[in-house]
């Protein structure tokens, strides 16, 4: 067990890599999407409540495409932790460290990766048990040179990172070969408007790219 991750998942994350992050506005986009990713070699996504489809696309996605690893990011409150654990998801994601919602998913047994920005943050997710964590904003924050300063004081506890916010293929392979990089967090992959104009092809062709940059690093 990786913290609140179970080592098998834990390991799932670390072999994709890059986990494509997305805001769905149709629900009926849902399956194509998630099929044009896998397409291009990304078999693991956050799906961000951020819109009103966004469970019936968590659904459809795991009724449809159960090779797909499917997360739900933007989760606010203990009350979203049940939705999502109760909908199937394989993993839970916030933007912050909310210790309500934290403690929800650890009673609940959801996998869950807070959003951490500064020491206190990450400090405050350890004592909570995580050992998996999102790296909010990354590149706004000061990129690879900050997170390798505020991750250093919890290394030796094998705490990990998923950075996102300003990652992108120009600089994913950097992030990719710092050891405390457990994965990407991969917003380019699946622009909203990409989305919006069901470019499927488009998704592919960004999800293979990605996908030979992962390769690249970790083979």
């Amino acid at each position: 067990m990786t913290g609140l991750f179970p080592d098998k998942l834990s390991a799932h994350l670390y072999n994709s890599g890059v986990i494509a992050v997305l805001m769905i506005d149709d629900a009926a986009d849902a399956v194509p999407l998630a099929q044009a990713l896998l397409a291009g070699g990304v078999d693991g996504i956050e799906l961000t409540l951020r819109t009103a489809v966004a469970m019936q696309a968590l659904r459809s996605i795991r009724a449809e495409l159960p090779e797909m690893m499917v997360g739900v990011g933007t989760i606010l409150s203990p009350q979203q932790v049940h939705e999502v654990k109760e909908a199937g998801a394989s993993f839970g994601v916030s933007p912050g460290m909310n210790p309500r919602v934290v403690s929800e998913a650890v009673r609940l047994e959801l996998p869950f990766a807070p959003g951490v920005c500064t020491p206190t943050d990450i400090e405050l997710a350890v004592e909570q048990g995580c050992r998996l964590m999102k790296f909010f904003p990354s590149e706004p924050s000061g990129g690879l040179p900050y997170l390798r300063t505020i991750a250093a004081p919890f290394a030796h506890l094998g705490v990990k990172y998923i950075p996102l916010g300003g990652v992108n293929a120009e600089n994913a392979e950097r992030y990719l070969r710092e050891p405390s990089v457990q994965a990407l967090g991969g917003s380019w992959l699946a622009p909203r408007e990409l989305i919006a104009r069901k470019n499927w092809e488009a998704i592919t062709a960004n999800a293979r790219e990605a996908s030979a940059i992962v390769k690249s690093v970790r083979g």
